[in-house]
């Protein structure tokens, strides 16, 4: 058991893969939001630590409008993200997040496309922080765009005030790191 995440809900007991699963034919709005950031807290702690970042990458591919009442508890899952990755004890496979989300963003597909493709690229921004140590994948050629760049592009396609949240929890980082 790894201590919990403090930027995630603590789950409800049995929670298991079902939890997801049953958002197969339905609409992945707030209740699939919940669902993402309490399944992942569970996977963490069970030592599971790639498959929670996975779960987190559901979060934020949720259909939110940025006024759901679970984003004012559970934000974005921006600090999550980068808590887990630089908590991640020594031994558990956490694979590179780096080459996790430079894949992800540079092959993003629909749903949402635009927006689940620049957070992606946030989210590779917070790893590149938290483990300046790991390199991106030179055989997938795709162009690796600046923090301005990210910005401007959440700016456009995410959620009201989801740039000063990401932004917040970078700023966190590059503080904590000097």
């Amino acid at each position: 058991m790894l201590p919990p995440c403090p930027h995630l809900p603590v789950p409800r007991a049995g929670l298991d893969w079902r939890t997801l699963q049953r958002f197969r034919n339905e609409r992945r709005g707030a209740e699939f939001y919940f669902a993402c950031v309490e399944y992942a807290q569970v996977l963490w702690q069970r030592g599971l630590a790639a498959r929670a970042l996975l779960c987190l990458d559901r979060a934020l591919g949720a259909e939110l409008q940025g006024d759901e009442s679970v984003l004012r508890d559970w934000p974005l899952p921006y600090a999550a993200m980068a808590w887990c990755i630089a908590h991640c004890p020594e031994g558990r496979f956490i694979g590179n997040p780096r080459v996790h989300f430079q894949h992800y963003a540079g092959r993003m597909n629909e749903p949402r496309r635009e927006q689940r493709r620049w957070r992606a690229w946030a989210c590779w921004a917070l790893v590149r922080a938290v483990r300046p140590a790991l390199s991106g994948d030179s055989h997938h050629p795709v162009e690796e765009p600046s923090l301005q760049k990210i910005e401007a592009q959440l700016a456009t396609h995410g959620l009201p005030g989801e740039v000063d949240r990401w932004r917040a929890v970078l700023a966190g980082l590059v503080q904590n790191s000097s």
